[in-house]
């Protein structure tokens, strides 16, 4: 996933002249600098030891900002991306978090620092939960890395995922540049570890119950699955020394053996609770991409950040949250392949094969529809056994809260789990509400059934009782269904981010991409590059919606409209630049973005966003 939320008025950072297209070849280019603004965070420093920094705290060593939010899978591909490169070059590099919230519960300083150990950021983090710094720097989606030189100015800025190889290169140029100028700080970060904390579970994921009356439960932080005891606390085994990444949904198969979505290694296993053997059954290890088989002999075709499973109708479907789709796999077959989504983030309904998700994370199987929480459009939706996608409660990516009532109007604030209750209905783990909700079919109505969770992310009946997974607090809690629905106070938001102001009538979008050094566009199998363009409402649009290949578009906006969102996806291919080499080596750059505009005269007559580079 590509997070596709609006975005602030670029900051008035001074910016070289405009270069709109792509670069076509990587040949040896002067560097445009701007001076970095100061890191402002009211939510203060993570992993420092308690002490603040400033940007002369990070003179001499090379800075990459990774603006992120911790509800964003792609976000959380980028962290995986880093490792490496912090790892290399951990005496010249400092890599510092920029936190910056979609949700109001990520604004919360305690979940910052959850987020930071749950996913084991091993740098400093500033918490922004006011944008002051993600506006400063002109962000406009997540996540976003901006790269500052040794002397503090800014020197590249790359949106989405799949840039890992250009700042590489980046990085050792301004190792190689620095050094030469004596500019070049070598020695340790500013990182500090927080101490370890004793826990049974550390921030669990989904659970099962087995057929024992045990439960196993995806101990993510850990890295293991873990069965526990009918009491929900007492250690059975763990299970898993290296073969899982994060682990998060599980399911029961009609074999005894439990489906495990493997999250950060791309990957299906099983897991035999009988002989205690685990095996792949699904995906290369590697993430998958645009352009990438969608289909094919499972353990052939990569998959994208699994996060649930769940039996239904003779087959394991897939919440592939990475790409936003429902993906199944065939145990008959032994093959994977697309159920529903277009890749394409948001909601809408309709056959499979047209419906948008945005980041799907929970599933729940009934005999005739298929439950998902689909988490970044705070949403709850079902498929039919026909193949059709319905929305049951939720409207898109930016409205959220905690509402009960008809579920026309009722609000969910990022959902992760649902679960098929005995009356039809189905409960939500409402997670960044702390929250256990229901919607029932038969009314249409939402309610509170529970409140008072930490982040909850996933649910099991047990009997008359349901046992919650309380992910911040580490454990399982039993609470017995209530009859009547609590009451609580009705709350709504909507993602709050400064519109742009743009002239109605024509504007230029221009998405800028240069090409790493000793990278080119390959045209050589037809075009490396893609733009999709749409709006909320369509109406925005008069003209310009639609796909192509170039990287820049004339819009058509309507005067009509005084405000929206245009929804841009970018997709750019750049290839080793050596005529030698018959097969070089490739790497896809892609990043959403969804971009608030207010139609006013005197408005700016072009939209650039950059995906990789620096506009000008």
């Amino acid at each position: 996933m590509n997070d596709a939320v609006p975005a602030p008025t670029p900051a008035p950072v001074p910016a070289p002249t405009a270069t709109p297209t792509a670069t076509p070849t990587a040949t040896p280019r002067r560097r445009a600098r701007v001076r970095a603004p100061e890191l402002v965070g009211k939510g203060g420093w993570i992993n420092t030891g308690g002490k603040d920094l400033t940007l002369a705290d990070f003179r001499g060593r090379v800075l990459i900002l990774d603006f992120w939010t911790f509800c964003c899978i792609n976000c959380l591909h980028v962290l995986d991306e880093l490792r490496e490169l912090e790892e290399k070059h951990r005496d010249t590099l400092v890599i510092v978090g920029v936190h910056s919230p979609k949700f109001v519960h990520e604004a919360e300083h305690q979940a910052v620092v959850d987020a930071v150990e749950r996913y084991e950021v091993h740098h400093p983090v500033l918490d922004d939960p006011e944008l002051v710094t993600w506006k400063q720097y002109a962000v406009r989606a997540w996540p976003t890395l901006v790269v500052i030189d040794p002397e503090g100015y800014v020197v590249a800025q790359h949106a989405g995922e799949g840039h890992a190889n250009a700042i590489r290169t980046l990085v050792e140029e301004l190792e190689a540049e620095h050094e030469a100028k004596g500019t070049l700080r070598r020695g340790d970060g500013p990182y500090v570890p927080p101490e370890p904390v004793a826990t049974d579970v550390r921030f669990p994921g989904k659970a099962v119950l087995l057929p024992t009356g045990n439960f196993l439960v995806s101990d993510t932080t850990r890295h293991q699955l873990v069965e526990l005891e009918p009491d929900g606390e007492t250690v059975v085994r763990r299970i898993g020394d290296g073969e899982f990444r994060e682990p998060q949904g599980l399911a029961l198969l009609p074999d005894g053996k439990v489906v495990v979505a493997d999250t950060v290694n791309h990957a299906l296993r099983t897991y035999d609770p009988a002989t205690g053997v685990i095996e792949r059954i699904a995906g290369t290890g590697k993430q998958w991409w645009q352009g990438s088989p969608t289909s094919g002999p499972a353990l052939d075709v990569d998959l994208s950040s699994p996060w649930d499973v769940a039996w239904w109708q003779g087959k394991v479907w897939i919440a592939m949250a990475g790409v936003h789709q429902v993906w199944t796999y065939d145990p008959e077959t032994g093959t994977v392949g697309v159920a529903a989504g277009t890749t394409n983030e948001g909601l809408v309904d309709g056959p499979a094969d047209e419906a948008w998700f945005a980041q799907p994370s929970g599933l729940a199987a009934t005999a005739d529809r298929l439950w998902i929480a689909d988490s970044e459009t705070s949403a709850v939706r079902w498929i039919d056994t026909d193949g059709t996608v319905r929305t049951a409660v939720g409207t898109g990516l930016f409205d959220f809260g905690h509402r009960d009532g008809a579920a026309g109007q009722a609000l969910l604030q990022h959902p992760l789990g649902v679960t098929a209750l005995p009356d039809g209905s189905v409960a939500i783990s409402d997670t960044y509400n702390h929250a256990l909700r229901r919607f029932d079919p038969a009314s249409g109505e939402v309610t509170t059934l529970a409140t008072d969770l930490r982040e909850p992310s996933d649910a099991v009946l047990v009997g008359d009782e349901i046992v919650v997974v309380e992910s911040a607090r580490h454990r399982l809690t039993r609470l017995r269904l209530p009859e009547e629905a609590v009451k609580v106070e009705a709350v709504a938001h909507r993602t709050q981010r400064e519109a742009t102001e743009v002239a109605p009538g024509r504007l230029r979008l221009d998405v800028v991409f240069q090409a790493p050094t000793g990278q080119k566009l390959d045209e050589r199998y037809g075009p490396s590059t893609r733009l999709l363009v749409s709006s909320t409402p369509p109406e925005l649009l008069l003209g310009g919606e639609g796909t192509g290949t170039d990287l820049f578009r004339e819009l058509e906006l309507n005067p009509e409209v005084t405000e929206g969102v245009l929804h841009v996806s970018a997709m750019a291919a750049s290839c080793d630049d050596d005529p030698a080499n018959e097969y070089p080596a490739c790497h896809v750059h892609q990043q959403d973005w969804g971009v608030p505009v207010k139609l006013t005269e005197g408005g700016a007559a072009r939209l650039p966003l950059i995906l990789a580079g620096m506009d000008g």
